[in-house]
């Protein structure tokens, strides 16, 4: 059974600002409010891969090997600084510009993917937190370990299509000043940066 301590610990976590959370907020600022749902379901489904490779052992094998996590991880922070790269051009993926319905569904879903995919942190984080709220004696750990992971995924779905719906509220607004899309443009990609630079820095 699922407990508010749980709960609790999950939202905290979701909520908190990271490279899925800024990616819907640009797609919904960009492309608008439906966009920004796919841009959530993208980031969410990226979770499904650390959440396997927690409950195979995998993330074991990031955590005793220095190359398999490096290697992870510099591809993760290669992937970030080409996103932030491509929020500045102004015809990229996240330009935030009238005539921004170009790209398919599946672009938008398969670049959010890739933005939670190649955090080798996230499958860590998998194998520290859900344990935290299994029993010691857990006859079925895969069983519970995965409808853990099934919620924390609902609700990282949820939290981020508010974000992303919130975003394309203002979207109009953004859109009628020049000077305004430029910013918000710079302020993406320098926060794509940032977070690059910090999972560059981890250390496992």
């Amino acid at each position: 059974m699922l407990s508010l301590e749980f709960l609790i610990t999950t939202l905290i976590v979701v909520v908190s600002p990271g490279p899925g959370v800024v990616y819907t907020l640009a797609t919904g600022l960009g492309r608008g409010g439906r966009a920004s749902v796919v841009a959530a379901f993208g980031c969410t489904l990226g979770i499904v891969p650390h959440m396997v490779a927690a409950m195979a052992g995998l993330a074991a094998l990031l955590h005793a090997s220095a190359v398999a996590f490096a290697t992870v991880k510099y591809a993760g922070v290669a992937y970030l600084l080409w996103t932030a790269w491509r929020t500045l051009d102004a015809r990229g993926a996240l330009s935030v510009e009238a005539a921004a319905g170009e790209r398919s569904d599946l672009q938008i879903v398969i670049e959010s993917v890739g933005i939670n995919l190649l955090n080798p942190k996230l499958s860590l984080f998998f194998v520290a937190f859900l344990p935290q709220f299994m029993a010691a004696d857990e006859p079925r750990p895969l069983l519970v370990m995965s409808e853990l992971g099934g919620v924390f995924m609902l609700v990282t779905f949820v939290v981020f299509v508010i974000y992303g719906l919130f975003a394309a509220a203002f979207r109009d607004r953004v859109l009628s000043r020049p000077a305004v899309m430029a910013w918000m443009r710079r302020t993406f990609a320098a926060a794509f940066v940032a977070m690059g630079a910090k999972l560059a820095l981890t250390e496992r």
